[in-house]
């Protein structure tokens, strides 16, 4: 059974308005590069857990980029613009739009009289 709720003691939990909206970080090129560099100097047991702690970093984000390093060298560490990517075909482009272009046309037609 719940405590009856007193009058005198309302308790009201409200956010620290500091902490109310998180943001993704993000990492500079050359902040990458250095922590890839001290991640591969890590030699000893625990050196590297530590490193992760301090960066507040998760092992997977460490591992993309290194991915990342190794397929697509320095480059792939610089910051991307969001959002989809760019069609690498013009003809694609236009396929795809006139498509789209059809589809809503077809969509707008009405079902034939019987």
């Amino acid at each position: 059974m719940p405590k009856p709720v007193s009058p005198e003691s309302r308790t009201e939990v409200v956010a620290n308005p500091e902490h109310d909206r998180r943001l993704r970080r993000r990492f500079a090129a050359e902040e990458k590069r250095r922590i890839l560099a001290e991640a591969e100097s890590c030699t000893e047991r625990g050196q590297l857990t530590a490193l992760l702690r301090r960066e507040r970093l998760y092992s997977s984000q460490l591992a993309t980029w290194r991915t990342q390093l190794e397929q697509e060298g320095q480059s792939a560490l610089e910051a991307k613009k969001p959002g989809r990517k760019p069609l690498k075909d013009a003809k694609i482009g236009a396929s795809r739009s006139w498509n789209a272009t059809r589809a809503s046309s077809s969509a707008s037609c009405s079902l034939p009289r019987s």
